[in-house]
């Protein structure tokens, strides 16, 4: 498929791009304190919908709602897979972690981790949503909220929703690491009998570290790859 060229018509430096799951529609961020939001196609056209405004200065990122939950800087967002719905993690230096979940009338649900890292969330990463093992085609399964967190305790922690709270899914949390964790990612696992957590942490220099999900009952057990 050829590259699309697209005329945002910002007067400025475009930051970010992001477009929507479905690729239909484009959000652009930009210097001159603008969002605008591109309909494009398959026939190399695109169409201006929107212009968003009320920032007083350059747009890094594009986000459609603004949440205030956290009392410190926010330093790690994640979209959930599609089959969990429309549901954004959010991991903030105030140690704690919340999941914004859209409703059908418009509005948002809120659950909370509290002090998931005291010291601070570093990152969020969500699981894939279907189970180990699961195979295209297999029948309708329920899927699984999971979320990784990394933070500046050094720690890895897993966790899962039960019964609309989450509570940690791993024990002990995954500390093996001497610094920071800076980012953590789970690894594609369709048709895979396990769970794949990817690590990156920084000292003098990066390196990374690969925890795989253990066979066993009831909560989840990690080992060090």
């Amino acid at each position: 498929m050829p590259a699309q060229k697209i005329d945002t018509g910002h007067n400025d430096t475009v930051h970010d791009v992001s477009m929507d799951y479905f690729g239909k529609r484009v959000a652009t961020s930009s210097s001159n304190t603008t969002i605008k939001i591109i309909g494009v196609s398959n026939n190399s056209t695109s169409q201006h919908l929107t212009t968003l405004t009320g920032h007083q200065g350059p747009v890094w990122q594009t986000q459609a709602h603004i949440f205030t939950d956290h009392k410190s800087s926010v330093n790690s967002i994640a979209w959930a897979p599609h089959e969990l719905g429309l549901c954004l993690a959010c991991g903030s230096s105030d140690g704690n972690i919340s999941v914004f979940t859209a409703r059908s009338d418009g509005g948002w649900d809120t659950t909370r981790i509290d002090q998931a890292h005291p010291l601070g969330v570093t990152s969020v990463s969500w699981a894939p949503s279907m189970a180990p093992g699961t195979i295209v085609g297999c029948g309708i399964l329920d899927p699984i909220q999971k979320l990784a967190s990394g933070g500046c305790d050094n720690t890895i922690k897993v966790w899962k929703l039960y019964n609309g709270n989450w509570k940690m899914d791993c024990f002990p949390a995954l500390q093996m690491h001497a610094d920071w964790v800076r980012d953590v990612a789970w690894a594609p696992n369709l048709g895979l009998q396990s769970l794949l957590l990817q690590v990156l942490r920084r000292m003098v220099q990066l390196s990374y570290g690969l925890w795989q999900k253990k066979a066993s009952m009831g909560r989840s057990s990690f080992e060090r790859l």
